[in-house]
């Protein structure tokens, strides 16, 4: 069964990740505002009708802004483990607040996500796995390192939204005080262009048809440098670069050499630890 998806904004100013079928789909995090998430939605021709839920990552600002008001407009189950909802204080209703267990698929329709903890500096951080009959499609991103759970997801997938935050050589060189750029380097903040490249190389899947590079640093990053670096090694990979500042377009993830959306969905656009 093929999947569409689409980043709606992707890095620090806000993330939220668009993953469906033709009748239902589901949002991973909602980090922008609930109009600014309609409207994105809206220019590429998908609908907040089909959208059964969202998943919440963890509890940084850039992940839950726009949570409470699509919840509560849509009547939405935002789905969240108790620690996070603790964490980020956001006013969702008692009776849309649904809990995950890592590594337990949640269905919602013809869909499956299989969270996963995750390293990141947060208070219980996971990353997501989407399935629809042999189709698979992951949201990894604020991953501090590469460990066995994201390669044992990563090499299953047809796509990937995979963080690719820094260049190592400009967050050292930049003027970010040093707190911080341990912060974003040590293992529970951010991979860097360099982990998440040997991550593709070393484990990626024979099927891997789309990577989509996010949450890349506004300050520590370029796009080119990133879309240069992977194509290079891309093969069959359709690489891509998803924006701080808009949507991609709509994609057709099924495992087969990238095709058109239907015109109802078309924006009618390592070390292991």
């Amino acid at each position: 069964m093929p999947l569409y998806i689409a980043s709606l904004n992707s890095g620090s100013n806000g993330n939220c990740y668009y993953v469906g079928n033709s009748n239902e789909a589901i949002l991973i995090d909602a980090g922008i505002s609930c109009r600014e998430t309609e409207k994105r939605m809206n220019r590429l021709g998908l609908s907040m009708n089909k959208v059964k839920a969202i998943f919440v990552s963890h509890e940084h600002g850039d992940h839950i802004t726009g949570v409470p008001g699509l919840s509560k407009k849509y009547r939405l189950p935002v789905y969240i483990t108790h620690s996070t909802l603790q964490a980020a204080g956001i006013p969702v209703e008692k009776e849309l607040v649904r809990e995950f267990i890592p590594d337990v698929p949640v269905t919602v329709g013809a869909l499956d996500v299989i969270p996963f903890v995750k390293l990141h500096d947060a208070q219980d951080p996971h990353s997501f796995m989407i399935t629809a009959g042999d189709t698979r499609v992951g949201v990894f991103t604020d991953i501090g390192n590469i460990c066995k759970k994201v390669v044992h997801y990563f090499s299953q997938c047809n796509c990937v939204f995979l963080e690719s935050n820094y260049c190592e050589d400009m967050l050292m060189q930049g003027s970010y005080p040093w707190h911080l750029k341990k912060r974003i380097s040590g293992g529970n903040g951010h991979l860097s262009n360099k982990q998440a490249l040997e991550l593709f190389i070393r484990h990626r899947s024979a099927g891997l048809s789309h990577l989509i590079l996010s949450h890349l640093s506004k300050n520590n990053n370029r796009p080119e440098l990133v879309e240069t670096m992977f194509k290079e090694a891309a093969g069959e990979t359709e690489v891509v670069v998803a924006s701080r500042y808009r949507e991609t377009a709509v994609y057709c993830i099924d495992g087969k050499p990238q095709r058109p959306a239907p015109a109802a969905l078309r924006s009618f656009p390592i070390a292991v630890q």
